[in-house]
This record gives structure tokens, C-alpha cells and sequence, in this order.
């Protein structure tokens, strides 16, 4: 399902307009980009939770030439799904 098929179906779900759909997934992923960017973990009810977790700097060995390398630390996005979730695809 790409995003055009999940706005039309949303916007069927919900009966309001797909321009009125798209403006709502676009304020809900601005909030949520918005809070995350604050260092905010975000949880949803039954679906799950975001964080922005901080990983290490590291030293990777290219196995090519064998070069150890130093890599910088960084923030990466984690989600962890909800039990609801988790239970639908059992």
C-alpha cells in the first residue's frame, strides 16, 4: 500500500475528505517528529512507541582492505510495537 491508497482508504474509513486526511497524517507525523526531536519518547495506545536512542561511537574494520575505522556516535529512531500489535500477528 503505498500512501496515495492509504490516504483514500483512511479518508473512506473516517468519511472526511482525502485533502482533510492529508492534513491530519501531516500534523499528527509533525507533532511526532516535533517531540522526538526534543529528546520525548512518544508511546501510542496499541500500537507502540518511538524513541531516539543514542548509539556509541565504534571501530568498524573495513573487510576489504582491513582499515579500522572510527565511527562517530549518533542518534537512531527505535520503535518498539504494543502488545495490542504484537497479538494481531500471532
Amino acid at each position: 500500500m503505498n500512501n496515495k491508497e492509504f490516504i483514500t482508504e483512511l479518508s473512506r474509513k473516517l468519511g472526511i475528505s482525502a485533502a482533510e486526511t492529508t492534513q491530519t497524517i501531516e500534523s499528527f507525523l509533525s507533532g511526532l517528529t516535533e517531540e522526538l526531536q526534543n529528546g520525548k519518547s512518544v508511546t501510542i495506545q496499541g500500537f507502540g512507541s518511538f524513541e531516539v536512542k543514542k548509539k556509541a561511537e565504534r571501530i568498524s574494520v573495513n573487510p576489504a582492505t582491513q582499515e579500522r575505522m572510527l565511527v562517530p556516535p549518533k542518534l537512531v529512531l527505535s520503535y518498539r510495537p504494543g502488545n495490542t500489535l504484537k497479538e494481531k500477528f500471532k
